[in-house]
């Protein structure tokens, strides 16, 4: 299987679907978490704790690719975020609103398996359009 197919693979049918006893399928034990320039250890462990601590604020979250890109070990996908917002997240309340997000994921995989994750989410367009922040 491609790297592009194995990261869209993970999100939509793994992440998606909460089939996290197949995590080990995808995620290597020594996966590392990107921040900026940091790597931050986050193994198969890390990336079970952040799925559930997600499907505790938005149970139904579900993960759709809109576009992939590659550059030999690395996938860039474009993605599609979306919950019912039903668990405290952030200091706010829950709306039981359906939320819907946009990002970025960069990940590197290497041997069928994500060796590194990181991206980015554009929370504050949903947020203002919610009324769950406000202009200052």
């Amino acid at each position: 299987m491609e790297n592009k197919q194995i990261v869209k693979n993970f999100y939509e049918l793994v992440v998606s679907k909460n089939s996290l006893q197949e995590l080990y399928q995808y995620i290597s034990k020594d996966c590392r978490l990107n921040i900026g320039n940091e790597k931050i250890p986050f193994g198969l462990e890390g990336m079970r704790e952040h799925l559930v601590a997600i499907k505790k604020t938005y149970p139904d979250y579900t993960i759709k690719i809109l576009r992939q890109f590659s550059d030999g070990d690395y996938v860039i996908s474009e993605i599609l975020m979306e919950g019912t917002h039903e668990g405290e997240w952030m200091g706010i309340k829950p709306t039981h609103k359906k939320l819907v997000f946009t990002g970025v994921n960069i990940d590197k995989v290497i041997n069928g398996k994500i060796v590194e994750h990181g991206g980015s989410v554009n929370t504050f367009e949903t947020l203002l359009e919610h009324d769950l922040i406000r202009p200052v």
